[in-house]
């Protein structure tokens, strides 16, 4: 009787160690978050790798995983951290340059009607489900072009080169020298103007005042 009871001690003392055991190796897991992919083409590869991050709303949510090079596109696919990060059906994935130094990376941007064609418009609803407003995990998705500073800077270089040339400065003096022209004309209509008012109005006065009297 006392072999059982000491058996049987040892047994819940086992069976207590085994349980704490469980407990804290299911406190020390951490819940996996599967990711999911998206295959996105683009045009130009815009200075995309592997590894570059991409931002949706200022947060990174994921990063370029491989880049597939054919003859007139470029496909890239692009893991998305967690399953649990949702992005809405209307946006638009563009390749922009960011920071002091020109990072490169995929930004997630809510469509402006305003800076797309209605065929762009088109394609992007049809690249997600429509039976969902969520972009669907493995969805082939259409890239573009977005912020560029090396274009900005073009831009900004043939704009003062415009103004450098001299035939600009020649064709506004040309113009300044017109306008000033015009003025004078105008302010030697309107001086002869009055002058031919305010005689016409003394005839007339002066011919009621004859007809009164």
């Amino acid at each position: 009787m006392v072999i059982n009871n000491k058996h049987r001690k040892i047994f819940f003392s086992l069976f207590i160690f085994i349980i704490f055991i469980i407990l804290s190796a299911v406190s020390f897991v951490r819940p996996v978050n599967k990711s999911y992919s998206l295959f996105l083409e683009f045009d130009n590869a815009y200075g995309l790798k592997e590894g570059t991050p991409v931002m949706y709303k200022g947060v990174n949510i994921g990063l370029v995983n491989r880049i597939s090079l054919s003859m007139n596109k470029v496909v890239i696919l692009v893991t998305i951290k967690s399953a649990n990060i949702l992005i809405p059906s209307n946006v638009i994935f563009e390749a922009n340059q960011i920071g002091l130094f020109n990072d490169i990376v995929i930004g997630i941007n809510f469509v402006n009607k305003l800076y797309y064609s209605k065929s762009d418009l088109m394609h992007l609803s049809q690249s997600s489900y429509n039976s969902s407003n969520v972009i669907q995990p493995n969805s082939y998705i259409k890239g573009y072009k977005g912020l560029s500073y090396d274009d900005l800077i073009r831009s900004t270089t043939r704009i003062s080169q415009r103004f450098d040339d001299p035939r600009f400065f020649s064709l506004f003096y040309l113009l300044l020298k017109n306008g000033l022209y015009i003025s004078d004309e105008l302010l030697v209509f309107v001086s002869n103007f009055s002058f031919i008012y305010q005689a016409f109005m003394q005839q007339i006065l002066f011919s009621w005042s004859r007809h009164l009297l």
